[in-house]
């Protein structure tokens, strides 16, 4: 179902089992998870790695490997099937390396899996959830146009969030 994508600067395609060591080492970076109120462990990573690469045979999309066009991996991101309420959605989720922030890359890789979304399956609402107190994501789902839908309780932090009108 979903292709590769490059846009201007990143390389957008399936996950393999050979981005593991890659996923996990930014899932668990803890300079990654400031706004995380439980930061996942590498167990907790690896999981999640196996429940992705399921989501992409079950789905054909998942979350990706974020690479330069150089093949550099920068981060994770993509958007997942999930149940919000009793609605399914598409979750947009990404972490970079801190190495990579405050480049437009989560908004460019954001810009072009929601465009893919939109034409391939526009039976799912794009939903981004985001800690109201990580205010660089905050910026991203308003420069990508979405607007406050709900605030929910998340781990024991208030979550934002945000769909397009």
């Amino acid at each position: 179902m979903f292709s590769e994508i490059r846009t201007e600067r990143l390389l957008l395609r399936r996950l393999t089992e050979a981005d593991r060591a890659d996923v996990v080492r930014i899932q668990t970076d803890p300079r990654t998870n400031v706004h995380h109120p439980r930061p996942p462990d590498e167990e907790e990573s690896d999981a999640k790695f196996d429940s992705w690469l399921d989501d992409w045979a079950t789905h054909g999309f998942g979350y990706l490997p974020v690479r330069a066009l150089s093949g550099q991996v920068l981060g994770v991101g993509g958007l997942q099937l999930r149940v919000f309420g009793a609605e399914e959605v598409l979750n947009l989720y990404y972490r970079f390396l801190p190495e990579a922030w405050g480049r437009g890359y989560a908004t460019e890789m954001a810009e072009a899996v929601i465009a893919w979304a939109e034409e391939a399956v526009p039976e799912y609402p794009v939903q981004i959830s985001v800690s109201v107190t990580n205010q660089p994501s905050l910026n991203v789902a308003k420069r990508l146009g979405f607007a406050t839908f709900a605030e929910t309780l998340h781990e024991g932090a208030i979550t934002r969030h945000f769909r397009r009108d």
